[in-house]
């Protein structure tokens, strides 16, 4: 039996360490849009496909939020390997403080233009006025969304992954709860629906927001405010965030005429995309993104304190353990996709759509196993624009591109959608591999660090 070298297993400790509160804080997120997806589906496809079109736009605050998430997560991971604990503070109130100003806007999108924006999509009048509904009560609760977000990066960022699991893990619990009492209408609870599914969504926005900043602020966790006062920190928290929210908003964006494609095969196509999305982000999701979240605060340390190869190393080394588990959890979806699928529809053609989507999806996981630690590593580093560069292009030139001239323009259907999904993926993961070998993300960090040593005694 082949014995794991110490180096490798020392790297694995720390990855799990680090990496079960955010797995299971995941799962918690995941559970709850599960759930909403659930609770919608008893309704109607129509109600699925509002939830589905509405959570189009209601992805721009959770872009906002993992941008400048990205940007605390990077400063304060930096800045706690190489133990500058006051300029750390100062960078993650900046980023809790505009992160909050950007949702303020949104809420007015969402009381003026809730409507017009689904209908925009070409929806029929009843996905109009469901979507509508909910897309007014979550934008409400965006600028709540963005400080949660960014709390829980800049406390990641720390080595604290705990404290954001417990605010989370509550927050999602409260939501599910409601979505099922408010949404269904349980016991002496009104039933209000599609309604009731977004007024839930706020409400555990809210007590997110809450939390997280008063954990902060409490002295629990190593973090505290502390009053911004130099605009370096500034303009480093936006070069680091613009790219991951322009990132975020490429994949977004482009599901606006991907879905209108979609819609070109009916509404049972639009919600069997939502239903395979779904049900791989429930069972993946919590194992990529912590494993992309994990490596952001290894990488970013590892460069605080100074060894850009120890950084590498532990990059590589958590590579090798998501493609073995995301590869394996990749035939899971596909082998049992129809038994997934039973859970969320019993309308046939939304069904036969999604065990499709949902094994396109199982075939992607070799590809999410590369990008998801490749961009949390060059995230750690500072260096957003390369996942960016790879995001964009997936997104756009092969999962709206391939699918269109296959899909459509020489008419293979729905088989060519699953070829653009599965293509725009490996574009991810290729453009990454490339910025990770030969992109020059250490010496990126190097620079910021270096920018911000010139603060640690003024921040004191």
């Amino acid at each position: 039996m082949l014995r794991v070298p110490d180096r490798l297993a020392s790297i694995w400790r720390r990855m799990v360490a680090l990496g079960w509160p955010i797995a299971v804080q995941q799962t918690f997120t995941t559970l709850m849009r599960t759930v909403d997806i659930v609770v919608t589906g008893l309704f109607s496809p129509a109600a699925v496909a509002a939830i589905g079109l509405a959570d189009l736009y209601a992805q721009i605050p959770l872009r906002v939020g993992l941008g400048f998430g990205a940007g605390a997560i990077a400063l304060s991971s930096q800045d706690t390997g190489r133990g500058a604990g006051h300029t750390r503070n100062r960078a993650i109130t900046q980023a809790l403080l505009i992160g909050a100003l950007c949702g303020l806007p949104l809420v007015a999108v969402g009381l003026l233009f809730g409507r017009p924006l689904i209908g925009l999509l070409g929806a029929e009048p009843t996905v109009v006025e469901l979507g509508g509904t909910y897309l007014l009560v979550v934008f409400a609760a965006s600028p709540m969304r963005i400080v949660g977000l960014v709390g829980a990066r800049a406390l990641q960022g720390a080595g604290d992954t705990r404290t954001p699991m417990l605010v989370n893990g509550g927050a999602n619990v409260l939501n599910v709860a409601l979505t099922v009492s408010l949404g269904l209408g349980i016991g002496v609870v009104p039933r209000l629906g599609i309604l009731g599914v977004g007024v839930a969504t706020a409400v555990s926005r809210l007590f997110e927001a809450l939390a997280v900043t008063g954990a902060i602020a409490s002295g629990w966790t190593p973090l505290s405010f502390s009053r911004p006062r130099d605009l370096r920190l500034t303009r480093q928290l936006v070069a680091v965030s613009v790219p991951t929210f322009a990132e975020g908003m490429s994949t977004s964006l482009a599901n606006f005429p991907f879905n209108a494609l979609l819609l070109v095969f009916g509404t049972e196509a639009v919600a069997a995309y939502h239903i395979g999305r779904r049900i791989y982000q429930q069972l993946t999701g919590p194992l990529y993104r912590s494993l992309g979240t994990v490596t952001s605060i290894v990488v970013g340390q590892r460069l605080g304190d100074g060894d850009a190869d120890a950084a590498r190393y532990a990059a590589t080394a958590i590579l090798g353990f998501s493609l073995l588990t995301l590869s394996a959890a990749g035939v899971v979806l596909f082998v049992g996709a129809e038994q997934l699928v039973s859970v969320f529809t019993d309308d046939r053609t939304t069904a036969e759509y999604a065990v499709s989507f949902t094994r396109a999806f199982g075939v992607s996981m070799l590809f999410f196993g590369v990008f998801f630690p490749l961009a949390g590593a060059l995230r750690g580093a500072g260096d957003t624009r390369t996942p960016f560069y790879a995001r964009l292009l997936g997104a756009f030139l092969f999962m709206v591109g391939v699918s269109y001239v296959a899909g459509v323009a020489l008419g293979y259907g729905l088989p060519g959608v699953y070829l653009g999904v599965v293509l725009s993926y490996a574009c991810w993961a290729a453009v990454v591999g490339v910025g990770f070998v030969w992109g020059d993300w250490a010496e990126t960090a190097a620079s910021m660090m270096a920018e911000r040593a010139e603060l640690d005694d003024v921040a004191r």
